[in-house]
């Protein structure tokens, strides 16, 4: 009987090392089953999140955008300033502009003759012209003549006045021209019988020399055909302006 109690004490130590044991491998064993179950389910996901990024792109997440610390330049148009705008020119004529108005203001020098008398006057011109192109022009003029005493201390006062075309070659120093000047002529002293007033034709042509873009001088010189005292009057005029370009 004392010698069963010890062989069943080893038997049963022997049982519970043998328990302990199998228990041990039985947990390692699960533990790497766990280990390897948990690297497929990763593999899985990371293929299947690569594979939806590939897929849909919109869902990968937005890189942030890079920008340039330097401005961009400008063009060079931009940064010039604007040319101011050129003056319309009143018409061009060769390789100048020029002016449509011209003023001539000068002293005229009259010789009238008659049936009734003779008389040399000194007196003023006065001419307006306009061009309406680089050759044409319409104009206006008056002229005034003062002669010395006639007829019993009598002054014999010359007036003419009209309108007409002129035609001008407008050079740059030099613009010769000819006009044609259809109006009236008022003359004293008036004769018994006779009126003071009557026809008057000037035709003749002159030239002007540029010395100032505003400023010319003028050189003119007429004949003047007048109807006065029931006849017909040839006569001469001179005169010596300076003309004002505007």
């Amino acid at each position: 009987m004392k010698t069963l109690l010890p062989v069943a004490l080893l038997a049963l130590a022997t049982a519970s090392v043998a328990q302990a044991q199998d228990d041990r491998d039985l947990s390692s064993t699960a533990s790497a089953n766990i280990a390897t179950d948990f690297a497929n389910v990763s593999a899985v996901a990371a293929s299947v999140t690569s594979s939806d990024n590939f897929l849909w792109p919109s869902a990968q997440p937005p890189r942030p955008k890079t920008t340039l610390s330097l401005a961009e330049p400008r063009p060079l148009a931009e940064l010039a300033e604007p040319s101011p705008a050129s003056p319309d020119p009143k018409y061009v004529y060769g390789s100048r502009d020029d002016f449509r108005w011209q003023l001539a203001l000068g002293i005229s020098l009259v010789r009238f003759r008659s049936s009734l008398y003779y008389a040399t006057g000194v007196g003023t011109n006065t001419s307006v012209t306009y061009f309406t192109n680089e050759w044409f022009g319409v104009e206006g003029n008056i002229n005034t003549a003062f002669a010395p005493t006639i007829n019993q201390n009598e002054h014999v006062k010359y007036i003419s006045y009209g309108a007409g075309p002129k035609v001008a070659w407008r050079a740059r120093k030099w613009e010769p021209w000819a006009h044609t000047i259809v109006g009236g002529v008022h003359i004293l002293p008036q004769t018994a019988g006779f009126s003071q007033n009557g026809f008057g034709l000037q035709v003749g042509g002159g030239a002007d020399y540029r010395i100032y873009p505003h400023l010319s001088a003028r050189l003119e010189l007429d004949w003047v055909r007048t109807h006065l005292f029931d006849a017909w009057q040839n006569s001469a005029q001179a005169n010596l302006d300076i003309v004002l370009h505007f």
